[in-house]
């Protein structure tokens, strides 16, 4: 079985075969991302206590069917582990825990930029991105940068004091309707209630007029 181990605070890889089973009888029936200690492939990796398998990369990220609660056995051809930060051991190995591999892309997010660079608020984060060098032959020597996420430019600013303004002229302006609706609305209440008064009057006349007439008539005969 082959042996694919990780150093994530070097940036190191190391890939080793064993075969001897009872070094490997060490990683046998364990759970994915199960610390376990690596004293038993020898004297050099006493001390270092590694994860067995799948290490997520971030929190609540789900994991494939396939290896979900796997189990080590001796059926794997290329074992994953990586070791933990905390929890080196006493010896280095040679080309893992010796060297360091520098990081081939920097921060993209201007608030991590700041905090790898110690910046403040004042300070530009674009003099201070991590630039990437393409060599190519036959051509100019020349760097790319990323996109820098986050960044709050003078731009940004007066979209967002623009679309503050925005919403304060829409909240003045529905207030405005909405009071001009009230007031047309309490003018037609009005309205249609003088003239259902109206209404009501002139039918009290019609009714009056009627009684008196229907006495008069009722006295001759």
């Amino acid at each position: 079985m082959k042996l694919s181990i990780s150093f994530p605070a070097t940036g190191c890889q190391k890939l080793m075969e064993v075969d001897d089973e009872r070094k490997l009888r060490t990683f046998y029936e364990k759970y994915m991302a199960t610390e376990l200690a690596a004293d038993a492939l020898g004297e050099e990796w006493k001390g270092y206590v590694g994860h067995s398998c799948y290490r997520p990369r971030r929190t609540g990220e789900r994991k494939r069917k396939s290896v979900q609660g796997c189990i080590v056995d001796a059926n794997l051809s290329v074992l994953n582990l990586v070791i933990v930060k905390k929890k080196k051991g006493e010896k280095d190995i040679p080309g893992l825990t010796d060297t360091t591999v520098p990081r081939r892309l920097g921060p993209k997010r201007a608030s991590r930029i700041r905090k790898l660079f110690n910046l403040s608020k004042e300070d530009d984060v674009r003099q201070y991105v991590v630039r990437k060098p393409l060599n190519k032959e036959c051509k100019k020597p020349r760097t790319k940068a990323p996109k820098i996420q986050g960044l709050v430019t003078p731009c940004v600013l007066q979209h967002k004091w623009r679309s503050i303004a925005q919403k304060k002229q829409r909240t003045k302006n529905n207030k405005e309707d909405a009071a001009e609706y009230a007031k047309l609305l309490a003018k037609r209440m009005k309205e249609a209630k003088e003239k259902r008064q109206e209404q009501i009057a002139q039918r009290r006349r019609l009714s009056s007029l009627r009684a008196s007439t229907f006495k008069s008539e009722s006295s001759q005969k």
